[in-house]
């Protein structure tokens, strides 16, 4: 990994990281626009799931600033991987994508910067990516919450509470974040945690 790369990592995910709860209304969006395939709000929805669910400890009081900013970065970079799957193609799909350029362009671009740097964490990242749509949330399927009223705005309330909680802004992430082995390091950890979860081993 080079210097250069580095350094445009950290400012990438630094950037990702302050703009996460904008980036979860995106998604939310992307489940309730009824011109994009089923399967893409589907994916969508998946994602929102994903952010919202709790995952491990990180966080708690043991851990340090750096590990509760950081935590969030895998939200970050599993949102634009499933975003980029969802609406890879397709003229509702590149419709949707031109509302909100801040996201998707140079998105490959970067997502390429983030497996350069990662490794086989991204690709950890990307296999989750079609798990998304048949995970449950609070005991019901994906699809009830695009097809079902009532829960899609319990869904949609639980993601006004993760953006009003949400602890990162440009003031918070301070000087946390410098070095790409700060995300790496949390990253491999929450993996690892994972992995424990369902009796295997990292390797």
């Amino acid at each position: 990994m080079t210097i250069t790369a580095e350094s445009k990592f950290v400012e990438l995910i630094r950037s990702w990281l302050v703009s996460l709860p904008h980036d979860l209304k995106i998604a939310f969006d992307a489940r309730d626009d009824e011109n994009l395939p089923r399967p893409a709000r589907e994916i969508a929805t998946g994602v929102v799931i994903y952010m919202l669910s709790p995952k491990d400890a990180m966080g708690t009081a043991t851990s340090t600033g750096n590990d509760l900013v950081v935590s969030y970065a895998d939200d970050a970079v599993l949102l634009r991987l499933a975003l980029q799957k969802a609406l890879d193609k397709g003229e509702d799909q590149q419709a949707f994508r031109d509302r909100f350029p801040e996201l998707f362009e140079d998105l490959e671009e970067n997502l390429k910067l983030c497996k350069s740097v990662m490794g086989d964490l991204m690709t950890w990242l990307e296999s989750k990516v079609p798990t998304l749509a048949s995970q449950p949330y609070k005991g019901k399927k994906v699809a009830v919450y695009i097809d079902n009223d009532e829960a899609r705005e319990q869904l949609f309330e639980d993601g006004l509470v993760f953006r009003t909680d949400y602890p990162v802004d440009e003031k918070t992430i301070g000087d946390k974040l410098k070095r790409a082995a700060t995300v790496i390091d949390v990253m491999k950890r929450r993996r690892a945690d994972e992995l424990r979860a369902k009796g295997t081993k990292a390797s």
